[in-house]
C-alpha cells in the first residue's frame, strides 16, 4: 500500500480529478518535450462530458502555458479506456508528432500512464500490508496502535508533513467562513457557510448548534472549492469538507491538541489509501459513494481514534460510515462540483459524527468488516449505469437540464 502522504494534496478545486491530475501529467509530459513547439489534448470520457464545467481545459492550458495548446472533448469514448478520466497528450514541433502520452486521471489528483509502472511515476510502496484484516492482524500480534504501526511504516517525519496538512485544512474553513458572494459557474449559487456560522444562537439546543457548526465548516471547506481556492484532498478535492469539518469541530469543542489532530489525520488516511487501492476515490470510476462515502469512512475512523476507541470500534466506525453511502451516485449538475456536492459534503461529516458515536457501543456485535464494504462499493460503482459515474448526464443533473436550464 502507498504512502497517506498520497491521499493528501494541498491544492486548487474544483477537481482532484478533473483538473489536478490532468494538470500535473501535462507538466509532467511538458517536461519530458522541452522542444515542442504546440501540444494537443485529447478528453474522453468523464473528462469530456463534465471537463468544461470542472475547467479542466483551463488547467491544461496554464500547465502547457505559454506554448500553444489545443484541448479537445471529444464525443465518443475509446473501446479500450482503462478508466472514464482517460486523456491523450500529443506533442508537435513544426506540425510533425514528436511524442505521445496516454494517461489516466484515477482519482484524488493521481495519475497512471499507459506503458509505465507505479514507481516509474514516484508512487512506490510503503505498506507491505493491503487490507485492514491484515493491518489488524499486524496491530493486534505486536499489541501495538495504527498509530504505531504508521510511524513504524512511514517513519515519525509522517506527522510533520500531517501537521502542514491540518494547518491548510483550517486555513481553508476559516478563509471560506469569511468569504460571500456567488460562486462561479452560471448557477448562482450563492457561498451559505458564512450565514450558517453567524445565525449559531447559544442559547440553542446543543445538537443544533452542532449541527450548524459542523455544517457550517463543511460548506466553507466546499465553497473554497468550487471557487478553485485551496483545499486538502481526503481523499479529493469533491469530498475535501468532510474530515476537516469533523476536526474542526472537534478541535474546538475538546481543545484537541495538534497530536491528536495529526493522528487523527493519519489514521484516517489509512482507510482512504485502503480505498484508494482496493476500490477506488473516482467519481467517474464508481460514483460519489467513492468520494463522499470515502470521506465520511476517513472521518468516522479520525474520530473514533480522537474519542479513544480500540482498533475494532474504528474499523466499525469506517465501516457503518461507508456501508450507508454504497450506492451513491455522481450527478453534478453542468459539471460543477456545486449541486449536489457541498451540501453532501456537510451531510456526510454528521453522518460520521453519528457512526462513530454507534461504533462505540455495538462494535462487538458487528458482522461484516471494512473490507468487505469496500469491495461492496467497488463492485457497486462497476455495476452502476455509466450516467451516474460523473458524466452529468444522470439523476439531478438531467432532471435539471429538463427544466430547460
Amino acid at each position: 500500500m502507498k504512502t497517506i502522504r498520497d491521499i493528501y494534496k494541498i491544492g486548487t478545486g474544483p477537481s482532484s480529478s478533473h483538473t489536478m491530475g490532468p494538470a500535473y501529467v501535462a507538466s509532467m509530459f511538458k517536461g519530458e518535450n522541452p522542444d515542442a513547439d504546440r501540444f494537443e489534448v485529447l478528453l474522453y470520457g468523464s473528462l469530456s462530458k463534465t471537463g468544461r464545467g470542472h475547467g479542466t481545459d483551463r488547467v491544461v492550458k496554464q500547465a502547457f502555458s505559454p506554448v500553444e495548446t489545443e484541448v479537445i472533448f471529444t464525443d465518443s469514448d475509446l473501446e479500450d479506456m482503462r478508466h472514464p478520466n482517460t486523456l491523450d497528450l500529443i506533442a508537435y514541433r513544426e506540425e510533425a508528432e514528436i511524442d505521445r502520452m496516454r494517461a489516466y486521471s484515477i482519482g484524488g489528483g493521481d495519475i497512471a500512464i499507459e506503458g509505465r509502472t507505479e514507481d516509474e511515476i514516484g508512487r512506490e510502496e510503503v505498506y507491505l500490508e493491503n487490507s485492514f484484516a491484515e493491518i489488524k492482524q499486524f496491530c493486534q500480534y505486536r499489541y501495538i496502535d495504527l498509530v504505531e504501526y504508521i510511524s513504524i511504516n512511514e517513519g515519525d517525519e509522517i506527522w510533520d508533513f500531517l501537521a502542514d496538512i491540518w494547518k491548510a485544512m483550517k486555513n481553508a474553513i476559516e478563509e471560506g467562513l469569511s468569504r460571500e458572494g456567488v460562486l462561479p459557474g452560471g448557477l448562482n449559487i450563492v457561498r451559505k457557510a458564512k450565514y450558517l456560522y453567524e445565525q449559531i444562537l447559544p442559547t440553542a439546543h446543543p445538537e443544533v448548534v452542532e449541527c450548524q457548526k459542523v455544517c457550517s465548516f463543511a460548506y466553507a471547506v466546499s465553497e473554497q472549492n468550487a471557487d478553485n481556492g485551496t483545499i486538502v484532498t481526503a481523499p479529493t478535492c469533491g469530498a475535501a469538507g468532510v474530515l476537516p469539518a469533523v476536526l474542526y469541530y472537534f478541535w474546538q469543542k475538546r481543545n484537541l491538541s495538534e497530536k491528536q489532530i495529526v493522528h487523527a489525520l493519519g489514521v484516517a488516511g489509512l482507510f482512504g489509501e485502503l480505498a484508494k487501492r482496493n476500490a477506488s476515490v473516482s467519481g467517474a470510476e464508481c460514483g460519489c459513494q467513492a468520494e463522499i462515502g470515502v470521506a465520511c469512512s476517513m472521518a468516522a475512523a479520525a474520530l473514533g481514534q480522537i474519542f479513544g476507541y480500540d482498533i475494532n470500534q474504528i474499523e466499525y466506525a469506517a465501516e457503518i460510515a461507508l456501508e450507508h453511502h454504497l450506492g451513491l451516485t455522481c450527478d453534478p449538475i453542468r459539471g460543477l462540483v456545486q449541486v449536489p456536492c457541498i451540501e453532501r459534503n456537510a451531510v456526510a461529516a454528521m453522518r460520521a459524527i453519528n457512526s462513530a458515536n454507534l461504533a462505540y457501543f455495538l462494535a462487538d456485535t458487528r458482522t461484516i468488516s471494512f473490507d468487505m464494504v469496500l469491495k461492496s462499493m467497488y463492485h457497486t460503482g462497476l455495476d452502476m449505469n455509466k450516467r451516474y459515474r460523473e458524466t452529468s448526464e444522470g439523476g439531478l443533473a438531467h432532471a435539471y437540464k429538463r427544466r430547460g436550464q
